[in-house]
């Protein structure tokens, strides 16, 4: 007999200002720390200046890999670049008009052996 299973997430509460994209810390934080411009940051990372550029302008995410090059670069972690990220986004996110989503509910129609295939 097959265990069920029960789906757990723990949500936080939403912050109440928005939180600060990563490039505003690369760009106000790191990059002046270090005496870089953004064409030899990028260079240092491995990536075009543009797409540099547009990460530190906040108008692009850091990606996974982005994320990667970071930590191999500076000393906080690739998780700690996409944590910054994804709270940045879903942010934005929450503030967004969506459609209005019912909670899952199980399905109360009978199933045949034939529609389980």
């Amino acid at each position: 007999m097959k265990a069920k299973t029960r789906c757990e997430y723990t949500v936080k509460s939403e912050p109440k200002m928005r939180p600060t994209h990563p490039g505003d810390i690369l760009k106000h934080d790191v990059l002046p720390e270090l005496g870089l411009t953004v064409t030899q940051a990028a260079e240092q990372l491995g990536m075009s200046r543009v797409a540099f550029s547009r990460v530190v302008n906040g108008r692009a995410a850091v990606s996974a890999d982005l994320a990667l090059r970071l930590a191999d670069w500076l000393p906080p972690s690739a998780e700690s670049w996409l944590r910054m990220q994804a709270a940045y986004d879903l942010w934005h996110a929450s503030r967004k008009r969506r459609p209005r989503i019912r909670k899952a509910a199980a399905s109360t129609r009978p199933t045949s052996n034939a529609e389980s295939v």
